[in-house]
């Protein structure tokens, strides 16, 4: 591999890091599952009810730029990564083939069971359902490949060879996407259905715009998601060693153009990510989040009607530069965050059955330190045992 491209690679992992911090580093939610990637949410208290309305909607206050007149595509959305509010939309909740932006809820679901430290041998029967005329990386049979490539594989050059591997692994084809269902669910990801968790055109499958958006900012709150989302080229496997080390690689690129800058497509300043996605059903589908004076928005773009194959990454960029000029000018129009209940159902509810009092968030935090204070103090000591010894 170049200089340049790995130099270009440690910049990238360390941008998507740092955004991964900016939202892992919000206060947490009393009682929130510490077994999910995604940081709790505090509960949002704008309308969600204008979003399922069709058409565009943005609430300008005076200074604000107007929005881009040349986005043409059916669905639009974009969103403060840090906050979940969503600053302007077209059609948020219109259901639509996703294509391979839906590896991102399939990452967010397979990713905390399969970590990139181990390896895996790839079978015939693993690969033999891949769908004609797939987006592939270039598994073969019989190799045994780190989990961490597998996972370049997907992210990079949105394998669905890598993604079926990886679903076998993660317990079978069906039950991953029974997984990425129930996910969906319980990040309030409400318009998807999941049918082949590669993307691959199906009866029924169908995201949105919204639900797009939710899982993006999900994933940047992990870092490995954040960091693979990052990478604009690496080296893949082109034959293995038994414990998974590579014998030869050749060079892969992430497809999405915002992020490598090619073909014509200038890379955007600030981009962290995150996936895009084309089919035939589809048209051409795009996640992507950037960061600029320490604010990062994310905008998810479904299926342009003009343009041509690279057109959404134009009119990404053009609701990303909009998104960025409008700051301090807009009020939100949504939030990717669940609602609070409303007053009416909460005056109508049952009281709630005692229960222990909660932590409060100085005591949340109070744990973590004091774990990392115990152990660097039984460090010393073990350091000061093993130097008198």
């Amino acid at each position: 591999m170049s200089i340049r491209s790995s130099v270009r690679k440690a910049l990238s992992g360390a941008a998507a890091l740092a955004v991964a911090a900016e939202v892992l580093l919000a206060p947490p939610a009393v009682g929130a599952p510490r077994a999910d990637p995604l940081p709790p949410r505090p509960a949002s208290s704008v309308d969600t009810k204008l979003l399922h309305r069709p058409g565009t909607h943005v609430r300008a206050r005076q200074g604000a730029p107007a929005l881009p007149e040349d986005v043409s595509a059916l669905s639009w959305l974009v969103a403060d990564v840090r906050t979940g509010d969503v600053l302007a939309a077209h059609n948020a909740h219109r259901l639509l083939p996703p294509a391979s932006t839906i590896k991102t809820l399939f990452a967010l679901t397979a990713l905390p069971r399969l970590r990139g430290t181990g390896t895996h041998t790839v079978t015939e029967a693993e690969l033999e359902d891949v769908g004609e005329g797939s987006s592939l990386v270039g598994i073969d049979a019989g190799r045994t490949y780190r989990v961490a490539d597998l996972w370049r594989g997907v992210f990079l050059s949105s394998g669905n060879d890598a993604v079926h591997v990886l679903a076998e692994m993660n317990g079978g084809w069906e039950k991953t996407a029974a997984q990425m269902q129930d996910k969906a669910r319980a990040l309030g990801a409400l318009d998807t259905r999941v049918v082949s968790p590669d993307g691959y055109d199906a009866d029924d499958q169908v995201s949105s715009a919204y639900d797009l958006a939710v899982f993006g900012r999900t994933g940047l709150a992990n870092p490995s998601f954040a960091e693979y989302a990052a990478t604009p080229d690496a080296q893949f496997p082109g034959a293995t060693h038994d414990d998974g080390s590579p014998t030869w690689t050749y060079g892969i690129e992430n497809t999405n153009r915002l992020v490598t800058g090619e073909d014509g497509v200038g890379r955007y300043p600030g981009i962290i990510g995150v996936k895009n996605g084309y089919t035939s059903e589809a048209g051409h589908t795009l996640i992507s989040a950037a960061r600029r004076g320490g604010r990062t928005l994310l905008v998810t773009v479904m299926n342009p009607q003009h343009g041509g194959g690279f057109a959404v990454y134009e009119e990404a960029r053009a609701l990303l530069d909009w998104g960025f000029a409008a700051t301090g000018h807009l009020d939100p129009v949504g939030s990717l965050q669940p609602a609070l209940p409303s007053k009416t159902a909460l005056a109508g509810a049952a009281p709630a059955p005692s229960r222990a009092p909660q932590p409060s968030t100085r005591t949340a935090y109070a744990w973590p330190a004091a774990f990392l204070v115990t152990t660097c103090l039984t460090g010393a000591i073990l350091l000061r045992i093993r130097r008198n010894a």
